[in-house]
């Protein structure tokens, strides 16, 4: 078995760390912890919109934005792009330094910091070649195991919150 993207290309896993023989997912305890993130993250960004659009377009025009396609970096800090956007942060990534960054919680940042000030890759900049496998045939991934995703937070930065007092005919936005 090979590596292999999954849900979006970028990231790739370890075939056999994440499926069994048949196919299917393997259960959560028999994951690394890093591939769990990952995997976690990818849930979340899947139908998101690409970072490079939402900065163009922000929030009061999601509907012009591209969906997330690719994602390079680490979980939390990751970059998720469109195909046409791609480019774009390769450029960066290999042409203006964003190399740097590898690893670091600073290259979403960076990246959008460059972008939003009209950073660009030159007209035909090239972008990386994925092999698309069956991308719609996905297993269905096993349920997170939820106890294992609540943090305690120490004493002093729990916030109480008294119900009674929350005004529920406030409107908020949205």
């Amino acid at each position: 078995m090979g590596k292999v993207s999954i849900g979006l290309r970028g990231w790739r896993f370890d075939e056999d760390e994440v499926f069994t023989e048949d196919g299917n997912y393997r259960p959560m305890d028999e994951i690394s912890d890093d591939t769990q993130k990952r995997l976690g993250r990818l849930t979340a960004l899947v139908g998101t919109p690409c970072d490079a659009c939402w900065l163009m377009h922000g929030d009061e025009n999601l509907t012009d934005c591209n969906v997330t396609e690719v994602v390079y970096g680490e979980p939390l800090s990751e970059i998720s792009v469109c195909s046409e956007h791609e480019s774009d942060f390769l450029y960066w990534y290999f042409e203006e330094g964003g190399e740097q960054f590898r690893g670091e919680d600073e290259l979403q940042d960076e990246f959008h910091e460059w972008f939003a000030d009209g950073g660009r890759a030159p007209e035909g900049y090239g972008s990386m070649e994925h092999v698309d496998t069956d991308p719609d045939d996905l297993p269905e991934p096993p349920e997170p195991d939820l106890e294992e995703l609540n943090v305690e937070l120490p004493e002093d930065e729990q916030e109480k919150i008294n119900l009674r007092d929350v005004d529920i005919s406030q409107e908020y936005p949205k």
